[in-house]
């Protein structure tokens, strides 16, 4: 299975916020500098995360984003099967009409089994255990936090 881009950034900036000390604010340019992708991109993750409960975020000069509790503790399963906006797991639909087969299709069942069966296997990776130092270090350095951070 392959995630989508939207769920892929809002995966890697999760992982960024579950790698800083509880409390530590980080900026949306911060993380999308972290991540390798454009600020647009991460800030529309950022939006639909805060929505989600999964991060907080503080206003004002000094304000930024960190791990809500929830975020902390979310698997990348639970976060995946709110992220996926797909509604079918192939194109049985399409602008030029359904499929021909989709009445009674089997095989349309049995990849929404196979993706539930993808977050099944994900429930079990929860995010605030994701991170290491070793592959933190270099991408905090990146942004200009300090190696301890």
């Amino acid at each position: 299975m392959k995630i989508n881009a939207f769920a892929d950034v809002s995966l890697r900036a999760l992982m960024v916020l579950a790698a800083v000390p509880d409390g530590t604010l980080l900026t949306t340019q911060g993380i999308a500098d972290s991540v390798g992708t454009p600020y647009n991109h991460v800030s529309k993750a950022m939006a639909r995360l805060r929505t989600m409960g999964l991060i907080e975020v503080v206003r004002g000069r000094s304000g930024g984003s960190r791990l809500s509790h929830a975020g902390r503790i979310a698997t990348v399963g639970q976060i995946l099967r709110q992220l996926d906006t797909r509604t079918d797991p192939a194109d049985c639909v399409s602008p030029g009409g359904n499929c021909p087969l989709i009445n009674e299709c089997r095989l349309r069942g049995a990849l929404a089994r196979a993706r539930e069966a993808f977050y099944a296997e994900l429930d079990s990776v929860v995010i605030g255990e994701l991170p290491q130092a070793r592959q933190m270090a270099p991408v905090f350095q990146m942004i200009g936090l300090r190696p301890g951070l």
